[in-house]
């Protein structure tokens, strides 16, 4: 299942024809931030590719997994090597739709607030979410922005007892991407 997603996005990014509808990103940025009283946790991402269709509202997200970056290298090292299993499953993907998409004038400047359902893949893990978000656009550009939180139990992340108080149980994601016509 995991490998029919992972195609599935990169076929789609890969050939999927040039059309006014069709905007996309090589360099989105998600951000996760796990605060404990303990110790805080951060990681940043800046080479997400996504694709937002304006007239369907599909929109599509695929990222490496071992191009998050971490303050501290142990911190990088234990996330690929033990939470996330990079080497076992280097990708995470969402792929869903922005709701009332046809509500969004993308011929006029403004900020509009959205909602996306779609099925978010993490650690070989598929899981139906909902997400709050703007979708703004502005001198022709679109972008996007979200925040929400996941669980690593939900994507059977499994923390070890030693370190599990260093570490939320829910983590806060946000999402950033100005997107270019394709």
């Amino acid at each position: 299942m995991k490998n029919i997603a992972i195609s599935w996005i990169i076929i789609a990014v890969a050939v999927a024809p040039a059309s006014a509808q069709e905007y996309f990103t090589k360099n989105g940025h998600i951000a996760f931030f796990s605060k404990t009283v303990f110790e805080d946790i951060s990681a940043f991402h800046n080479q997400v590719i996504s694709i937002l269709n304006v007239q369907t509202g599909e929109i599509r997200f695929s990222l490496l997994n071992k191009a998050f970056h971490f303050p501290k290298a142990k911190m990088e090292e234990d996330f690929n090597d033990e939470y996330i299993e990079s080497d076992r499953y280097p990708r995470s993907t969402f792929a869903g739709s922005v709701d009332h998409i046809t509500e969004i004038n993308f011929a006029k400047d403004g900020s509009w607030p959205v909602v996306v359902t779609g099925d978010l893949l993490i650690h070989g893990v598929i899981k139906r979410i909902t997400i709050p978000g703007t979708l703004t656009v502005k001198s022709g550009q679109i972008s996007v922005s979200s925040s929400f939180r996941i669980l690593p139990e939900d994507y059977h992340i499994k923390i070890p007892s030693i370190v599990s108080y260093k570490v939320a149980k829910s983590i806060d994601v946000t999402v950033e991407c100005l997107y270019q016509k394709k």
